[in-house]
């Protein structure tokens, strides 16, 4: 079968106006390009279009002819919350020109929100929930539907069946590498954050699927409670393979949590360490479980820089949303990674429920104390599937702008009830970010880093252009922007109010994150029987006539 999956751009920076953000970080859809090696490997013959890829044009439109040019007779759409509205829109175009195309939609948005999103959009036939290559390779090899796993669809009389989840890969070492060679422009076109790397050319990795944690704003619907990793032996043969064929010499790890099994990281620090392949790499661990012994090995494998989620410096916060993690442990743990001779990131989320203006600068304060290297702070953007969303759509405590297009981490949808305005807080967020920035710490850390930061350096210098005009168009247009971020208008396709649909087991763990006495899985789920069997039928031994 002839299948086109595509990447969805959706807004990165400002509604309405142009995205430069991809002059500082343009990394490429491993979603698609894993699921395209994985189809190929039966038979099957895919293409990739990235959106928001080097050599894609601006607009629905000329994406959606891209598409429509590789004559598919399967479209693809791997779609977050933010970029969900732009893939209705291609497939729209899509239906109308060539209407016997099957057109699909995946990744967390559906998954989260499941059978209504096909009640609301007729272009898309169906959705695949969860885990993407079982239900995909099933339909290109034509299975009947009512079969096919993950799929929720509509039957001959229009009405919408949702089938049962499938097994999870067990082994994901059964994978093969993604397919980097379909994405235009890969590597060189492609880049890393700036100035987190100190080699070129850039790739990222996905090394693992699920997360053994439940934090109060994450979404866990794709791959719901199990965690399985590829093996160090994978790791490294698919480091190896971007080096030798595709000139990659530092590697971005995105999984939620690298190091939470202790042994693959030092199985694979070791094969780094005996059979070196002149990488680096850049990873995520989990503050307080990082041992000396293993940021030292991380370090002596080629690691350049390690992050860790921290959210936020206030202890309440803290602990609503990040149980477990204590400000000594991360303090301890910043110092544990400078002394293995590590690059220090912090990462945290401003604009959750319970902030204030005050418990931003506690963290902003606490921030600088750490002597951090790096961090980022994102703009708090509830997920449908995540614990909070429940009280962030409720409206008890703050007000939800339900605009999934504005949904990306860069825009405040969300106004906690401790702050008078969203231009309050952008205002405040802005002022974090100078502040460190501008600070004597990282001036200086900067400064002795910059043969290391050269071809950053020279990224900015070859789009110097590109750079002014952002520079001027912003500063000569700030009125202008205000009014779009504040005049913007939804979509007017889409729906408010969908409820998520969680498996039982999702339920659970997102009643126990939210818990403020802290309950166990086993006394929510005691709770859940007991107020379940209080609304059963009142007849003989549980039974029904």
């Amino acid at each position: 079968m002839r299948i086109t999956l595509v990447h969805p751009a959706g807004f990165n920076f400002v509604p309405g106006q142009p995205d430069f953000s991809v002059f500082a970080n343009r990394m490429p859809p491993i979603g698609i390009a894993q699921l395209a090696s994985w189809l190929e490997q039966f038979g099957h013959s895919v293409q990739l279009h990235d959106c928001l890829g080097p050599y894609a044009p601006p607009g629905i439109a000329a994406n959606a002819e891209i598409v429509l040019a590789t004559e598919p007779e399967l479209v693809g759409f791997s779609a977050t919350t933010s970029g969900f509205m732009d893939a209705v829109d291609m497939a729209r175009i899509i239906r109308e020109q060539r209407p016997q195309t099957r057109i699909v939609f995946g990744n967390v948005h559906v998954s989260s929100l499941g059978a209504p999103i096909l009640e609301h959009f007729p272009e898309i036939d169906a959705l695949v929930v969860g885990e993407g290559e079982g239900a995909l390779l099933d339909l290109a090899d034509g299975k009947p539907l009512a079969t096919i796993g993950n799929l929720i669809w509509r039957d001959e009389n229009g009405k919408i069946r949702v089938n049962p989840r499938r097994d999870r890969i067990l082994d994901l070492d059964e994978l093969p590498f993604p397919a980097y060679e379909k994405l235009a422009g890969f590597p060189h076109a492609y880049h890393l954050p700036l100035f987190s790397y100190a080699k070129r050319h850039g790739a990222t990795m996905i090394t693992s699927r699920g997360c053994p944690y439940t934090c109060s704003f994450c979404d866990r619907t794709v791959f719901e409670r199990l965690y399985k990793t590829n093996s160090a032996d994978y790791i490294y043969r698919h480091m190896k393979y971007l080096r030798d064929r595709f000139g990659v010499h530092h590697v971005n790890i995105y999984d939620d949590l690298f190091t939470a099994k202790k042994q693959r990281v030092f199985d694979l620090c070791q094969l780094l360490i005996d059979k070196p392949l002149g990488m680096q790499f850049n990873c995520a661990i989990r503050t307080g479980h990082t041992s000396d012994e293993m940021l030292v090995q991380l370090k002596k494998a080629g690691a350049l820089m390690v992050s860790m989620g921290i959210e936020s410096a206030d202890p309440e916060m803290m602990a609503r949303h990040k149980a477990g993690v204590t400000l000594d442990a991360v303090r301890d743990t910043v110092r544990q990674i400078h002394a293995a001779g590590l690059r220090a990131k912090g990462l945290f989320i401003f604009g959750m429920p319970g902030e204030t203006p005050e418990t931003v600068k506690t963290t902003s304060d606490f921030i600088l104390s750490l002597d951090l290297d790096e961090m980022n702070m994102t703009k708090f953007s509830p997920l449908h599937g995540a614990p909070i969303w429940d009280e962030c759509a409720s409206g008890t405590s703050g007000d939800l702008i339900e605009d999934w297009r504005l949904m990306n981490c860069l825009n405040f949808v969300y106004l906690p009830e401790g702050f008078s305005s969203r231009e309050e807080m952008d205002a405040l967020y802005n002022w974090h970010v100078r502040r460190f920035y501008d600070s004597k710490g990282y001036r200086r850390r900067f400064a002795r880093r910059l043969w290391q930061h050269r071809w950053s350096l020279w990224h900015i210098i070859r789009h110097l252009p590109q750079t002014i005009a952002a520079a001027r168009y912003f500063s000569a247009n700030q009125a202008q922007i205000e009014a779009a971020k504040r005049d913007f208008a939804r979509h007017p396709r889409q729906p408010l109010g969908l409820q998520p649909m969680l498996s039982e087991d999702l339920q659970i763990d997102n009643r126990v994150a939210m818990s403020s006495e802290r309950l166990s899985r086993r006394q929510i789920m005691l709770q859940v029987a007991q107020a379940t069997a209080g609304c059963a039928p009142d007849t003989p031994h549980g039974t029904a006539e």
